[in-house]
Formats: C-alpha cells, structure tokens, sequence
C-alpha cells in the first residue's frame, strides 16, 4: 500500500508530526538525510504505520499519486537543497508543503519554481512546538489553492481542535500562509518580552522569589488573561534544579537568542510602512541580552538608581496587572495591524478573524482573548486596531493609567521596559489627533527641499526658509 502523505525532515517536529499524520489514519512514508536518524525513528514507533525509505526516489515511488509532500527541514538554504533533488522525481500535480519558518519571499519564489513545473505548492507555518506537533499545532497554509484542497483533510485532522474549530486555515495565495507564521512570531517575541519585563519588576523592584512570581502569573493566569505563555512562565518559575536545589531560572544566562522570525516581522512591517514598535523592541531587547561581556563591563561605569520601587507591593502588583494585559493587546493589535495591511498590499486576501481563530488553540500565542479578537474582527473586518473596538478599549480606559505608573516606576529604578513604554508611546501616538511631524517635515524641507503639506491650503509646497521673515 502507497503513503498518503510524505514527510522529509525527521527532526523532533518532523518526527512529532509524522506520529500525528500517521495516527489519524493516514499512512505516512519518511525520508531523513541522515539514515541513522530513520533507523532509530523507526526504532521508536515500530507499530506505527509509517514507512521508512532511505533515498528521495524510494520516498517519492512510495507515495500515492497526486503525491502530498511535507519538507520539514531548516529554513533557508536546506530548502532550497532538498527542492533541488526532489524536483526532478516529482510529476504535474504532485504537492510539496514547506512546514518550516521559511522567509515568505523565499516561499514566493518557490512557488513561482513549481508552478514552472506544473507542481503544487504551499507555504505551511506550523506552530505549537515539538509537542503541539505530536497532539495539534495551529497550521497557518498559503500558496496554491487546489494543493490545500488536496491535503485540507489532513492537515484538519492533525491540527489543534479550538472552540471553534480545526485550527487550522487557508490564508491566500503565494506567501500568505508563512507571512501570518512571521507575525505570529513576532507577536510572541513581544509577548515573551512584556511577561520577562514583568518577571524583572517583581525580582529587582519588589524582591520576589520565583515561587512568589510564579503564584501573581498563576493568579492572572486563571482570569481573562489566560494564555499558553503564561501557563509555562509559572511551570518555568516553579522549577528547580536538581543539582542545586536552586531555581533553575535563575542559573540560566541572560542571553536571548532569536532565529529571525520577529526581525523578518519587523522588516516587512517597515516595508509596509505600519507601526509595530512593540514588536521591534522585542526584538532589539534580546539584541542588547547578547551583550552580556559589554553589559557586565558597562555596569560598573554607568551608575543608576537603586532598583527598588517606591510603591507597596500590592498596590503595584495591582497597576502590573493592568499595564500587562494593555502591553499585550497592543502587541497584538499592532500584528494584526500589519496582518491587514500585508493582504491588501500582496493580495492574500485573508480575513483576520479566521486568523484569530487559528490561534486560539495549539499555537504558542493562544490566548482566552483571542476569541473576543476574532468577534471584534467579524463585527468590523477592517477594524484598524483592537483598541477601537470593546472589551479592548474599555482596557484602555481601565488600565492606561496603571501603565504609566508602572512605566513612571520602572525608569526610576533604572529597570528597563522596552516593550510596554513603547505600548504606551504607541497608544499614544495613535490617539494623538496632532503630531509634532509638521516640524520634522519643515526641517526635510529646509535642507533637503523636499516639500511639505498645509493645514489651510491644498497642494505641496517649498519655502526657502533662509530667506524667509523671522518672528
């Protein structure tokens, strides 16, 4: 009998997922590079209906006819490496999938490849990590329509099951599916980012053990601010290390690393021209966490304030609440804000509830939330931000102050808040009907002659502002 589907790329998440096709019923054939690591795959799920093969022309003859192929290898070069030699083994018709956080542009170029073939192609962004592999991720797919049709039963199948739905969604043509796995990312990037600026609050300006920690995030947790990144902080915080009896957080460097995904966000939000500036905070704060050596060194030149803040410990924990659960909307609002610009300027055409939907289950960003996004989004499909529509901006109301004196407290304890000042400058920006942009454009104007707008009066104008009159 001939596999239904076929996976390449037997890492932890290509192995979860071939577990997972395979369980639901669909025979699955493998393909590893490396033998071995198929031979001690097999080893493990012996009585597993999956096939090995131990070379790509065995795993493509192996496979039914139109042939469904996922690639879960390492973006970028790799990609493109196995496309080369499966290419040529493949017929008109036959799908390949790339399951990887491959670059849309990259996915772009691709599909136009295959089409030159006559092959089908999608972009799949897969998210929920090795587990959510194994049990239902949230699957984000793009690229040719009738390859999503071809394998939609599959990939339902094997996703997250939320409240309200499979989680799992066609998002457009050409990149889409992996332009939302970007956003994502970098939604997360800011979120992990809001929860570590909370964590560093509570440590340095309050003195609180992780266990202590762990108890506020379990107690926020357990409300409307219930999320999956919340729900591991605290298992992380009540961890301790078994050779030392210590927290084990607290033997882990403090040096984020970052695989590109929320840089990629933010350079495509800039190329859009939309405001995600909390997401690129996140991203420039584990930047400056690499800089542990210069970090240490600069620690003892620039002195600072003690990190001790002057409120009670209730009475902030109270305002840290309200300034997280804004932080994160805004987070939020800002992707799906690129989210709609993104579609109208590449065509993808997707609705963001449906991409609310998918991530309110199995993926690393689901939240209790969510689903009141997604209402927001199906009340106003071009609603320009969250904040405008309800419960969201009635948070704001609630909680804007608590962020400022969060903020206020932060900055003087020297303790640095990245994301959640750039929250709060944001909204504000956003709510702010005049700018001070009308002196930046006189400057453009002054020493470049590039012209600006009036108030009073159509049209562009230049002034020769050396000759001008003074006041």
């Amino acid at each position: 009998m001939k596999a239904r589907f076929g996976i390449i790329g037997l890492a932890t998440m290509g192995q979860n997922l071939a577990l997972n096709v395979s369980r639901h019923g669909f025979p699955t054939t493998v393909y590893n590079r490396t033998a071995e690591r198929t031979k001690v795959f097999l080893e493990r799920v012996r009585d597993e209906p999956i096939i090995p093969t131990y070379s790509l022309a065995e795993f493509v003859r192996n496979l039914a006819k139109p042939r469904a192929i996922l690639l879960m290898v390492q973006a970028g070069k790799p990609v493109d490496e196995v496309l080369s030699e499966l290419f040529p083994l493949l017929e008109p018709g036959d799908l390949v999938m790339d399951g990887g956080n491959s670059h849309f542009l990259d996915t772009e170029r691709r599909l136009r490849e295959a089409e030159n073939r006559s092959f089908l192609y999608l972009g799949i962004g897969i998210s929920g990590g090795e587990a959510g592999a194994l049990r239902g991720p949230a699957i984000m797919a793009g690229g040719h329509r009738e390859g999503y049709i071809l394998v939609e039963e599959v990939l339902q199948s094997i996703a997250a099951q939320g409240l309200d739905g499979s989680c799992c969604g066609y998002f457009g043509s050409g990149g889409a599916g992996h332009y939302v796995k970007m956003v994502h990312n970098g939604i997360e990037y800011a979120v992990m980012q809001t929860i570590a600026e909370c964590y560093d609050l509570m440590k340095r300006g309050l003195g609180l053990s992780p266990r202590e920690m762990a108890e506020v995030f379990e107690e926020w947790n357990a409300s409307e601010l219930e999320s999956y990144l919340l729900t591991i902080t605290v298992d992380i915080l009540r961890t301790v290390d078994v050779e030392t009896g210590n927290p084990l957080v607290e033997l882990i460097k403090d040096a984020a690393e970052q695989k590109g995904t929320g840089k990629w966000s933010t350079q495509a939000a800039l190329d859009l021209g939309v405001p995600a500036p909390t997401i690129a905070e996140a991203v420039f704060a584990r930047i400056v966490s690499a800089l542990k050596e210069e970090r240490l060194s600069a620690e003892k030149i620039l002195p600072g304030p003690k990190s001790k803040l002057s409120l009670a410990r209730q009475e902030f924990l109270a305002h840290l609440r309200k300034a997280y659960a804004l932080s994160v909307i805004t987070a939020y609002a800002q992707g799906f804000r690129q989210l709609r610009d993104a579609a109208a300027e590449h065509g993808y055409g997707f609705s963001l509830a449906e991409v609310a939907r998918v991530w309110t289950a199995g993926c690393i960003i689901r939240a209790k939330m969510l689903r009141e996004m997604r209402q927001a989004f199906l009340n106003s499909p071009d609603l320009p931000l969250l904040v405008l529509a309800e419960p969201f901006r009635r948070l704001w109301e609630e909680a804007h102050l608590s962020l400022r004196q969060v903020i206020c407290e932060a900055h003087k304890a020297g303790i640095p808040v990245p994301a959640m000042s750039s929250a709060l400058n944001f909204l504000d920006a956003y709510r702010t009907g005049r700018l001070p942009a009308n002196l930046i454009q006189a400057q453009r104007d002054y020493f470049g002659a590039h012209t600006y707008e009036r108030l009073d009066k159509p049209g562009k104008f230049h002034t020769h502002w050396e000759e001008a009159p003074r006041c």
